[in-house]
């Protein structure tokens, strides 16, 4: 009896590894993916798979890891152009005396355009192939995302006070609803009510927020109860704690992605695992303003989804997701002071599918599936420090660096080829760069 002929793909990749994510702690030794039409077409041992598939292109990735594009769950992508500005400060002085005024006097569509494709090439360049972001000119992001191919959730920001994206009150909820219109069916684009935080946002405000967000099912991404003094503050003013606020006021719930969350009580953690909440661990940018820790171990104990940010540049000062990992685990363990916390193959779950799953969107990407799209990044281990290699997983959370990183693809679309970005120009970026320094430099 003859063997079927083989089914024609796009793409064929070979790897010494492949780590699926799903299941949990997968390694798949010599191992190949197939991509027909943006989507993984599926995965089978490298002799099987050459008798599957014909492909129109084959990677040959003899030393390498191929892992889920990186999900990076916060930031404010435009912010990289104030890199390194006001560094050493604690948050509310730094936000306050420093980056506001700054971004007062700065922020148009043609500074956010040049951050954020700065941070989007960054992030390309590191294994990253969605983000989720908070910034002025949502819009303008969304043209940079889809120049490079990358997958995005942008945030409608929703303040109390006027800014060069809004008047007032209705219009940051009427620009939201229109941002929503306008990519509701958009494979890469995705929309969420982003208010800034409980101490900028009032009652009215959030209720309101809430209320269009269910109706277009969308979901809530806010910063919450960063530091110990936003929750005093809140109590003073409240006579509540930020996260009981938020939830009498509906917020809490299955779309709702919290942010930082370094101040928790059992309680909290609790509520958020009942709500199906999603919390947005930020470690370095935690750690570098010395806002607190949040409890990872404790949330994914009780069932909370937890995923992995950089947040943005000004405060981090990288967008590289494999240096979160390693700071998320290590740090991690500290707090929960067990060794045994966060394993690596949790950690990459964070970055990867937990992150996916914050955003809604792990039934299209997050983890190597059959069916899903075909956001890819390959991880070179032949380095001095990721040889020799024992467990996958443990070097790609523990040792690797994003300069690492070879090839990215996203639906099946190269970005990073043998290193070399294919959808941005690096040369513009970086003069758009240098530009803004000059800018930034005459009004600090």
């Amino acid at each position: 009896m003859n063997s079927p002929p083989p089914e024609q793909v796009d793409l064929l990749i070979q790897a010494q590894w492949i780590v699926p994510v799903v299941p949990p702690g997968a390694a798949l030794r010599d191992h190949a993916l197939a991509v027909r039409d943006g989507r993984i077409a599926g995965l089978a041992p490298i002799a099987e798979a050459r008798a599957v598939w014909r492909a129109d292109e084959t990677h040959e990735l003899d030393n390498h890891a191929l892992i889920p594009g990186l999900v990076n769950s916060h930031g404010h992508s435009p912010m990289s152009l104030l890199r390194g500005v006001a560094d050493d400060l604690p948050l509310q002085e730094w936000l306050e005396r420093h980056i506001w005024p700054l971004e007062n006097r700065l922020i148009s569509p043609e500074f956010v355009r040049d951050g954020a494709r700065l941070s989007i090439a960054e992030m390309i360049r590191g294994g990253t192939t969605c983000f989720a972001d908070m910034y002025f000119f949502p819009d303008v992001v969304a043209e940079s995302v889809l120049e490079a191919g990358m997958r995005a959730q942008l945030c409608g920001p929703i303040l109390d006070f006027p800014s060069i994206w809004a008047d007032n009150a209705e219009e940051y909820l009427s620009k939201a609803r229109q941002l929503c219109d306008q990519f509701s069916q958009h494979p890469q684009l995705h929309i969420a009510f982003g208010p800034h935080a409980p101490y900028t946002v009032s009652d009215q405000q959030l209720r309101a927020a809430a209320e269009q967000a269910r109706e277009l099912g969308a979901p809530i991404h806010i910063h919450v109860q960063e530091t110990a003094a936003e929750v005093t503050d809140a109590i003073r003013d409240t006579g509540k704690r930020p996260l009981a606020r938020l939830n009498d006021l509906g917020l809490v719930g299955p779309g709702f992605q919290c942010v930082h969350a370094t101040q928790l009580l059992d309680a909290e953690i609790r509520m958020l695992a009942n709500a199906g909440a999603s919390v947005i661990h930020c470690p370095e940018s935690n750690l570098k303003l010395a806002s607190g820790a949040c409890r990872v171990a404790d949330l994914l104990q009780a069932g909370v989804n937890v995923a992995l940010g950089t947040d943005g540049a000004a405060s981090n000062n990288d967008l590289d997701m494999f240096s979160e990992m390693r700071t998320a685990a290590l740090l991690g363990k500290l707090v929960a002071e067990d060794a045994a916390a966060l394993p690596a193959p949790a950690v990459l779950e964070m970055a990867t599918i937990n992150g996916a799953k914050a955003l809604g969107i792990e039934q299209e990407t997050g983890s190597l599936e059959t069916g899903k799209w075909a956001d890819l990044t390959a991880v070179a281990l032949d380095r001095l420090n990721t040889s020799p290699l024992y467990d996958v997983c443990s070097h790609l959370v523990y040792a690797a660096q994003s300069s690492q990183v070879s090839h990215v693809w996203c639906a099946g679309r190269a970005l990073l080829e043998a290193g070399r970005l294919l959808t941005v120009d690096s040369a513009a970026v970086l003069a758009a760069a240098a530009h803004w320094r000059e800018q930034v430099l005459a009004q600090a």
